[in-house]
């Protein structure tokens, strides 16, 4: 992803506990170098030449930690202040961050030996500051509330034999401890396998995808498309989520990189600051949720689950399709009360430049069209990176070719290296983008450990089906609670792989289908990036609006509303995430598309031209989620209810009236 645009570095604050430094001179020119080559060599050991999956995991995290040491600076530093150089003692911390990997490529064989007799002093040390290094690394680069949850999940560890109820456990020597939640049980355990797999490679084809420029032609799709409608920048807000949300793995990072646009934009025809923010937090927070990528956590839920990416991507597009239809329509709705029109014609882009330019979409096309016919998610990335780097060249050459007046074999050249250029700045781009993510799988891997060790999980299922013994309703909305408590302060991926230890066990208990327990954890882990009172994606929106980050939260759930119910709905029935006969998935689509739309103008207190009474108000939402549960008398009463508002209203409002 690019830099973020000048007058938002306050958001990095928001989402990082430290500035990033601007590291100057042969420092900055290393840091550059060391972070592409990062990069590079993951490349070459996913789709070239493989290596041993703990030694990869190893050089992952500790490379990647060498880099956010030098990259993040221990504290925060005064407004306008900047670190260009790395002190002496983030020099001194990230020597055994090259330790620790060649301890395991140069001792391989006799760590596997000890796994079955004990480990030696020095498996105990690398684990021990191993672990001291991953928190460290979290917390600059995530803030603090990460590697504190991972520190009072150690601490239990210890306390265990003093707690009550559930908590309660024997305790566990301080050795194992080591030795499991830094292993392949922990740091180095399955979170980290897919952050060193599937998401550092997705992540780096963001960054190419940026590279080539296709994120603004995304963006002049959507206002080319909606620009004109009423409202017109909310609802292009909305559809670029989509289309760009989706490749980002943080909800906080897609506010940067569309907010710059899209909020002045939005306040430009007459939206309110909080509006605009909300709009955008919450179209950026469904980017997560939202096929074929899914932010990162989704290759996490592959990975447990143990089934193709492809089934995880397909289960998760209905309920996508219904929180972007949700946030359209209220987009739409508070135009109409405000009376606020879209965009002139000529600031639109031409669709005739568009269909020229294409091809920019190409990469994100083939990436989904790969995944359809069932290759690898590798495969698919890669061909999507081979792809933008094509673009890169022919963009370069033709710039060249129009601007010099140079031929093909003239400016070729040029436009190679030029290329090449650009090749370099998407790697170390990446590998920023890849570093918090790193962290907190990092750390979030400690947190799984725990709960395997102790076996808190199993006595947290207990208490699920001791809750589901008097109402499965009151189990699944304390497992929403449970989910949306952790995840508040935490990135994405994070929020979801903790939540999913803790929570998805208990459900898989009391007899929710695996796929449906982890997708219900998945989405409320992710909206917990709007719900107050840790809302970051809405506190970040609304720094960069100027508006008040209470009133902005509060607006953000309001828009995503639809989508704190669906995880119920899919709940009760499979069919919302895709799961059964064609015929059954497209009738739940169409009734909860007419739901959403009732809950919508519920909450909005608006129906077509004019304003809803409270009376009709509690009758649209009752109906709209009388269509979202799939059943057939719900529907009918549902649609009954539809038919009589809608009559009502344009008897009642014939014409368009303002609030």
């Amino acid at each position: 992803m690019p830099d973020a645009p000048e007058g938002v570095a306050e958001i990095d604050d928001m989402e990082f506990a430290s500035p990033r430094r601007e590291l100057a001179g042969w420092q900055g020119q290393a840091w550059r170098a060391a972070a592409a080559a990062f990069v590079a060599w993951h490349l070459w050991v996913l789709l070239v030449a493989p290596l041993d999956p703990t030694i990869a995991r190893a050089v992952h995290v500790f490379l990647g930690a060498a880099l956010g040491f030098a990259a993040f600076a221990p504290r925060s530093l005064a407004a306008g202040a900047a670190e260009t150089r790395i002190p002496w003692y983030d020099l001194a911390l990230i020597i055994p961050c090259f330790l620790i990997p060649a301890h395991y490529i140069l001792d391989a064989d006799g760590i596997e030996m000890r796994s079955f007799m004990g480990p030696n002093w020095q498996d105990l040390a690398v684990a021990g500051l191993g672990m001291l290094l991953v928190l460290e690394f979290a917390r600059r680069t995530a803030g603090a509330v990460m590697p504190l949850i991972a520190i009072v999940f150690i601490a239990y560890c210890f306390v265990g034999p003093w707690m009550p109820g559930i908590l309660f456990h024997r305790g566990v020597a301080w050795d194992q401890v080591l030795v499991e939640l830094f292993g392949n049980n922990g740091v180095l355990g399955t979170i980290v396998q897919v952050s060193a797999t599937f998401i550092i490679v997705f992540i780096t084809f963001a960054a190419f995808l940026q590279a080539s420029r296709a994120g603004e032609y995304f963006n002049d799709f959507a206002l080319a498309l909606v620009g004109r409608a009423r409202g017109g920048p909310a609802k292009v807000t909305v559809v670029s989520g989509i289309l760009f949300g989706t490749i980002s793995g943080s909800a906080v990072a897609n506010v940067v990189a569309s907010g710059a646009f899209t909020i002045p934009m939005m306040r430009r025809v007459g939206y309110d600051r909080e509006t605009a923010a909300a709009v955008e937090a919450t179209s950026s927070t469904g980017g997560q949720i939202t096929p074929p990528v899914m932010g990162a956590g989704a290759f996490i839920m592959a990975e447990v689950l143990g089934r193709p990416y492809t089934d995880i991507a397909l289960a998760g597009l209905i309920p996508a399709l219904l929180f972007y239809i949700a946030n359209y329509i209220h987009c739409d709705l508070n135009a109409r009360k405000a009376g606020i029109r879209g965009l002139p014609r000529e600031e639109l882009p031409r669709w005739v430049d568009l269909a020229r330019r294409a091809y920019m979409a190409s990469p994100l096309v083939l990436l989904i069209a790969i995944l359809l016919m069932g290759y690898s998610p590798f495969r698919a990335a890669a061909i999507g990176i081979a792809a933008t780097l094509v673009i890169m060249l022919g963009t370069a050459l033709a710039h060249r070719m129009a601007l010099r007046g140079q031929g093909v074999g003239a400016a070729l050249p040029g436009a190679a290296m030029e290329t090449v250029g650009a090749i370099y700045q998407a790697l170390g781009s990446s590998a920023k983008e890849a570093m918090q993510i790193i962290a907190v799988c990092a750390a979030a891997g400690i947190v799984a450990g725990v709960i395997g060790l102790t076996g808190v999980g199993g006595r947290f299922a207990t208490m699920l089906l001791d809750i589901a013994g008097a109402s499965s309703f009151l189990a699944m909305v304390f497992a929403m609670v449970v989910a949306i408590i952790l995840g508040m302060g935490v990135p994405t991926t994070a929020a979801y792989a903790i939540a999913a230890a803790v929570v998805a066990p208990g459900l898989i208990r009391i007899g929710v289908d695996p796929l449906v327990a982890h997708m219900f954890i998945f989405y409320f882990a992710i909206l917990s990036a709007i719900t107050p009172p840790v809302a970051l994606a809405s506190f970040a929106a609304a720094s960069m609006a100027g508006g008040d980050m209470w009133r902005t939260s509060v607006i953000a759930v309001k828009l995503g509303l639809a989508t704190f119910i669906v995880p119920y709905m899919f709940w009760l029935s499979p069919a919302l995430l895709a799961q059964g006969e064609l015929i059954a998935i497209l009738q739940v689509f169409a009734t909860a598309s007419l739901g959403v739309w009732l809950l919508a103008c519920s909450t909005e207190g608006w129906m077509l031209n004019g304003r809803l009474a409270l009376p009709l108000r509690l009758l649209s939402g009752a109906a709209g989620l009388a269509l979202m549960v799939p059943e057939l008398a719900t529907d009918l009463f549902g649609l009954a209810v539809a038919a009589g508002l809608v009559f009502w209203q344009r008897r009642s409002f014939p014409t368009e009236r303002l609030a």
